[in-house]
Order: C-alpha cells, then sequence, then structure tokens
C-alpha cells in the first residue's frame, strides 16, 4: 500500500505528535508498505533542507503561538504531483489545520480517501494559544470551528475513547465514521540507549538527588495548558510533608522561568529541578532516575508521556481523566485523583511505601505492553483497508465495520 501522512508537526521539531507519525511511518515501512510524508519547513522553503526523496517540505513560516510550530501555504499542484508520483492510495492526515485543508484537496483531485487522526482537545488549548484574546472567545465558536476543518475526513481515527466521545457529541460529527487506535511506543527505539548503574548515578549527582531520596518526575512542555502550575502546587506541599523527596521538570516551555523564579523565591532550589529541554533519545534516562511519575494534566488525548512513564517501570498519579483510562488503573500501577488537593495524600501514599511502588511499578511495565509500535501498525493498516474497500462505493463505511477490522487484529 502507498500512504500519505500529513502533518504541520515533523522531525526536527519534537513533541507528541512528531513521536506518532516517525513511529507509524517506521512501523508501516517495516511492514512492507511505502510510505510519504508531507511536512512543514523549519527554514521556510520547500525542501530547503531535506534530503528523502519521501519528504515533501512545503513553504512555511514560523506560528506566532507556541515553541518551534509553524504555518504552512502548501501549493496545491506541488503536493499533488508529488502523490502521483508516488501512486499514494490513502491520505492519513494528523492535523486539522493549512496542510490538512492541502490533503483533503489533493484527495478530492486524485479521488482517494482522506482520513485523520484526532490529536488535539482544543476546547483546553485555545485560550492559551489565542492569548490574550483566547479567554474571551466563547467555546461554542471554537466547537463550530473545530467541526468545520474535520467535517470533510472520510473516517476519523480517535487516540481514546476521550477523543471518540467528543467527536460523537452531537455538536461535532456524531455521523462521521470513527474508531478508537490508541497512541504506541517504539519499545526499541526508546530503550535503545543502554543505561548502566553509572550513568543514573552520574545524572543524580549532576542534579543534586541523593540515593537515598524519592524522586518526583514531570515529563512533557512545560506550559501553562498542561497544567503545570497547579502541579507545581501539589508539589511544594508534598515536599514541605516530606523531607526526602525532590522533584524533576523535564522540558522546556513558557511556565518555566516563572516556576523556576517562585521555586528560588521558596528557597527550594535543591528539591525542584528544572532540566529544560532533552532530546527524545536521552529521556529514557531522564525516566529511569524517577521513582513516580506525576501530572495534573486535564488537556490530554491519550498521554505520550503517559506510555513511556510505562514502559520505564514507574507508578504514575494523575488526576482522573478518560484520557488515561487505558494506562492508569486506580490501586493497581498508580492513582487517579479527583481534585489536584486529592494527589497529595496518594503521592505520599506511594513516597512511603516502597513495597507498593515497587508492585505498581511492575504493574506499569506489564500495561505498557498493550501499546506496541507493531499492534498499531497492524490496526491503523487495518482501518485503512476497511476504508479502502468501501471507498468510493455507494455504501460508506460504517463505525461497525471499522471496530469489526480492528478488533480481528491480533499479535503473538
Amino acid at each position: 500500500m502507498n500512504i500519505a501522512l500529513f502533518s504541520d508537526s515533523y522531525l526536527p521539531t519534537k513533541s507528541g505528535i512528531v513521536t506518532v507519525v516517525v513511529q507509524l511511518r517506521k512501523i508501516l515501512t517495516e511492514l512492507g508498505h511505502h510510505v510519504v510524508i508531507v511536512t512543514v519547513s523549519p527554514h521556510g522553503y520547500e525542501n530547503s533542507e531535506d534530503d528523502d526523496p519521501n519528504v515533501l517540505r512545503v513553504y512555511s513560516i514560523p506560528a506566532p503561538v507556541g515553541d518551534n510550530q509553524y504555518i504552512a501555504f502548501p501549493h496545491k499542484k506541488v503536493v499533488v504531483d508529488f502523490l502521483k508520483q508516488h501512486n499514494i492510495q490513502i491520505i492519513h492526515s494528523h492535523t486539522e489545520f493549512y496542510i490538512a485543508h492541502a490533503a483533503k484537496s489533493a484527495g478530492k483531485i486524485l479521488h482517494i480517501p482522506v482520513v485523520a487522526t484526532t490529536h488535539t482537545m482544543w476546547e483546553d488549548f485555545y485560550k492559551y494559544y489565542l492569548f490574550p484574546f483566547g479567554r474571551m472567545v466563547p467555546k461554542k465558536v471554537i466547537r463550530k470551528i473545530v467541526r468545520r476543518l474535520y467535517k470533510k475526513f472520510y473516517a476519523l481515527i480517535n487516540v481514546s475513547d476521550k477523543a471518540r466521545e467528543y467527536f460523537k457529541s452531537p455538536f461535532m460529527l456524531p455521523f462521521t465514521p470513527s474508531v478508537v487506535i490508541p497512541n504506541a511506543i517504539d519499545t526499541e527505539a526508546f530503550l535503545s540507549q543502554k543505561i548502566t548503574d553509572e550513568d543514573k548515578s552520574a545524572l543524580k549527582k549532576s542534579l543534586g538527588i541523593n540515593d537515598n531520596e524519592i524522586t518526583l518526575i514531570f515529563v512533557g512542555r512545560v506550559v501553562e495548558e498542561k497544567r503545570v502550575e497547579e502541579l507545581y502546587d501539589v508539589i511544594v506541599r508534598v515536599l514541605k510533608a516530606r523531607a526526602n523527596v525532590k522533584m524533576i521538570f523535564v522540558g522546556s516551555g513558557g511556565a518555566s522561568y516563572a516556576l523556576e523564579s517562585e521555586t528560588a523565591r521558596l528557597h527550594l532550589s535543591d528539591r525542584i529541578l528544572f532540566t529544560g529541554f532533552v532530546n527524545w533519545e536521552n529521556l529514557s534516562l531522564y525516566y529511569s532516575i524517577g521513582d513516580i511519575f506525576v501530572t495534573t494534566s486535564l488537556s490530554e488525548m491519550h498521554s505520550m508521556t503517559a506510555l513511556e512513564a510505562l514502559l520505564s517501570h514507574l507508578p504514575i498519579v494523575c488526576r482522573r481523566d478518560d484520557s488515561f483510562s487505558d494506562t492508569v488503573f486506580h490501586g493497581k500501577n498508580g492513582y487517579l485523583a479527583d481534585s489536584d488537593e486529592e494527589m497529595d495524600g496518594f503521592i505520599l501514599d506511594l513516597v512511603d511505601d516502597g513495597e507498593k511502588r515497587r508492585k505498581f511499578a511492575e504493574e506499569s511495565f506489564e500495561i505498557s505492553k498493550n501499546f506496541s509500535i507493531r499492534l498499531h501498525g497492524l490496526r491503523t493498516l487495518a482501518f485503512y483497508k476497511e476504508v479502502l474497500k468501501h471507498y468510493p462505493l455507494p455504501s460508506p463505511v460504517f463505525d461497525r465495520d471499522l471496530k469489526k477490522a480492528i478488533d480481528a487484529v491480533k499479535i503473538d
């Protein structure tokens, strides 16, 4: 099968969506399929910095919001000619913006189906990205915009039950065929770095963490929409309650400066640590020195960092949210708190009970096996095949057809 993935986030940028696209391209290629990428150019011009003949970089400019985000202005004929050259049979968009518009236009011209994965809960993000006007925009306006952006896709892949329920809501696209295919993690790539006890000791020493201290860890963008300020408040209370606990924020973002300044003001700079940006290839080392993964985010569709934490043998304490329904099981591999304040007790429970941390860690690793990149690739292929079976026949594909195809996928 010849497949085109469209995305306005791709290498060298680092993000959860980039990870998803890179992993999907890798596994589909390993399974014997031809995959091309249509994406933005960090340097503006088409294909100015990419020698990969299977990657088309379109003219782009930096977005006024976010870090390393770009707005693409694809030339329709260039995109269509590229897809013709590779005899593309199906287009899979991982964005809803300009690149997605190019995908839909190309699909219409070439008479091939265009599907999409719903990665972002814009109701939770727009107020931060449209600063300073975002808080004045009614939620119903955002819903109308999102609905319009997604309505011309032939079918949708939702990364969680939370995502599917949202897009099946009466105010969204209840009649657009969709199915749930959770995100996955490339175990081989993530664990490619062989970590020794000496590596862990060296990193701990560089951060000022002693072997007898319990380390809490957050990995991700340190930005307001991830509710890092709320997480910070939780951590301060936990640190006041236990002298043997330290916290690491791994990542960069717009909220970092304010949090670091507050940490200095509270004289906690030796206990609340900020690493700044860390390359994905090195993340497993940072996870390896953690004891408990913590997050208060409520804006996830299906958290990639939660998957990484599972694979890293970490218990997880988070806020109760449907995006964690298949990764965090209360009392089994972590805790789901109904409020920020309730997180305090759950974290302290694990801080004080080493045996429970060990058992939860083992369960996390077992759960991570449900999210293998191979299973994700096979499910996505089953989705593609079911779509192609019906398109452009008068009889459209239905939810039940997609679910049956996905459920039939088995892996040894």
